[in-house]
């Protein structure tokens, strides 16, 4: 059952009580404490040349936090420190064998915060031992807690903690183990709801995916996607239709919170390199990120859908990632973007959809003219012009057009080709039909290209939330 495919939604949650609000608290902030009593006995058994993380002993443990968790969750909080740790031993392997995936040494499990500074607030529930109820006007989630958490707040025979959930399931399934995340930044408890895809329920997903899409002929087409950092996707088909991501404003948003939390490093004693607020950045800063980029592929799937699209030849760009001597390109190509995780995510939610996702070689695909041939082309950001038959197009949508002219065969030019115009090609053009689409923090938004939106404000950036109970 495990090696079924596994997919998560993803929901907010509030208490609906002020009761359930604080034993909510209280029973998120008691795994951390427990998670890290765990890793100490592993790490010590790790750092002992004698010893053995596996024989780390840590059952004596739950005597102490069943009352409050349950003993049931403590076992999960030790399984996941055990993934963790096999985790750990996978990427070291991969290192020690010189895999070009990982270049760096990794670092065994950490501990989740301390007494003084505060524990990260996370929970898990084993899949047999939480309950959604699905209603149109209010979904809730419920699940128990230990025994002194019961009495302490007087909770009634068979009484459970009672969410109000927002959100609607992606993915039907059999039910994983559920984790609850307090996002401190935004002050807002996130759900992650993983579950086991059966493949015949797999297959009829990916077959209603289709069904309201395909014409009468059942016509089939493809399509080639540029992936990159300054676009994060940009698309063209075989019948000329082209689509582009535009990622300048959310990599703005991602720099403006790269700027704080180097303001915040120069901030701290010498000893010191990192702290609560700092790693709070960090994550939310990864949070935005990886939210826009998914968002992106989900809404390129559905456009794709839309076009009875069945193929899609994604560049590999692996050669990408060399040193640049700007500051700033080095941080895009390296901690805003990544191609690889970007790839995995487009063939993972076209896969699921039924479009088979091919990596083709992109070699010379974003500096040979997609007209004629030549390679006599001019790059300056978004635009590209052909000294030889004078083309001046987007670049991202050229080098699509390339890679699905060497898969498909030469054809028409498609009809939004160049940088800042609208669909038909005109500069005049005063309505956004969609050939563009811009971030706004939330959703993608139809957006004539070149006209980069200012980055959303960052109120109160990873401060700590005021109303946090306890």
């Amino acid at each position: 059952m495990s090696d079924r495919p596994r997919r998560t939604n993803e929901y907010t949650a509030k208490p609906t009580s002020d009761r359930y609000n604080q034993c909510l608290f209280e029973w998120l902030a008691t795994h951390a404490p427990l998670w890290n009593q765990i890793n100490y006995r592993r790490l010590d058994g790790y750092f002992d040349d004698d010893g053995d993380v596996w024989d780390a002993e840590y059952t004596d443990l739950y005597d102490k936090y069943a009352p409050v968790l349950g003993k049931a969750t403590c076992q999960q909080v030790a399984r996941k420190n055990s993934e963790a740790w096999r985790s750990f031993f996978r990427l070291l392997d991969k290192y020690y064998s010189d895999n070009p995936s990982v270049t760096e040494k990794p670092s065994p499990p950490g501990f989740k915060g301390n007494r003084d500074d505060g524990y990260e607030l996370y929970g898990l529930v084993r899949n047999d031992l939480y309950e959604f109820d699905w209603d149109e006007n209010q979904s809730t989630l419920e699940f128990g807690v230990g025994d002194a958490l019961e009495e302490k707040y007087d909770f009634d025979h068979n009484e459970r903690i009672t969410l109000e959930v927002r959100g609607n399931p992606q993915w039907g399934g059999d039910d994983a183990r559920l984790e609850l995340v307090y996002d401190e930044a935004a002050d807002t408890l996130r759900v992650k709801h993983p579950v086991r895809i059966r493949p015949d329920h797999l297959q009829e997903q990916r077959l209603d995916a289709f069904a309201h899409t395909l014409d009468p002929e059942n016509t089939m087409h493809a399509a080639a996607i540029d992936v990159g950092a300054n676009n994060t996707l940009a698309i063209v088909t075989t019948t000329g239709e082209t689509t582009v991501y535009h990622a300048r404003p959310e990599f703005e948003r991602f720099h403006v919170l790269s700027e704080l939390i180097a303001e915040l490093q120069s901030q701290l004693p010498a000893d010191q390199y990192t702290s609560p607020r700092i790693q709070r950045v960090y994550d939310e800063r990864g949070e935005n990120r990886d939210h826009s980029r998914d968002a992106a592929v989900k809404h390129a799937a559905d456009w794709l859908l839309e076009r009875n699209v069945g193929t899609v030849y994604v560049g590999d760009l692996t050669d990408v990632l060399e040193t640049h001597w700007s500051a700033v390109v080095n941080e895009k190509t390296h901690d805003f973007w990544s191609h690889g995780q970007l790839v995995d995510r487009v063939e993972l939610t076209l896969g699921d959809v039924g479009i088979t996702v091919e990596q083709v070689s992109e070699a010379g695909s974003s500096s040979e003219c997609p007209v004629c041939g030549s390679d006599d082309v001019v790059r300056d950001g978004d635009e590209l012009h052909c000294r030889d038959c004078e083309l001046d197009a987007h670049s991202d949508v050229s080098g699509a057009w390339n890679l699905l002219q060497a898969r498909e065969g030469p054809m028409a030019r498609p009809a939004a080709l160049s940088a800042g115009r609208g669909r038909d090609g005109s500069d005049n053009s005063s309505e956004c039909d969609g050939t563009y689409w811009e971030w706004n923090g939330h959703d993608w938004k139809p957006a004539r290209f070149g006209e980069q939106s200012s980055p959303v404000d960052q109120p109160s950036v990873g401060e700590p939330a005021s109303s946090q109970p306890g």
